[in-house]
């Protein structure tokens, strides 16, 4: 593996995502319009041999880009019950948001 790999490991919506300069990840939901820069939570950073957890107080800071809002595949809900007659579809898109990282400094 090569000396001055840079990645991050960040907090976005309840989960962890490993991250890098140029990286698109999806993400749950965040306010804000095509083109807004969010800052994003780093747990690590990796930087070539040197490893910096959130426990030893990081200082760097991860910049990101909205590229678009989306939703997610859809995941259809069904409920019946024999001998009755009843039964109800529902359907559920996740809404999520595409990041694109700018940054880690």
């Amino acid at each position: 593996m090569s000396k001055n790999v840079v990645y991050a490991i960040v907090k976005a919506g309840g989960r962890q995502e490993k991250v890098s300069v140029g990286s698109v990840v999806v993400v749950d939901k965040i306010d804000g319009n095509e083109g807004d820069k969010v800052e994003l939570e780093p747990i690590m950073l990796v930087d070539g041999d040197k490893v910096t957890t959130a426990a030893d107080g990081i200082s760097a800071k991860v910049t990101a880009e909205i590229v678009r809002a989306e939703k997610g595949p859809k995941i259809s809900i069904i409920k019946y019950k024999n001998k009755t007659g009843y039964r109800k579809r529902q359907g559920h898109r996740e809404q999520l948001t595409r990041l694109k990282v700018t940054g880690i400094k």
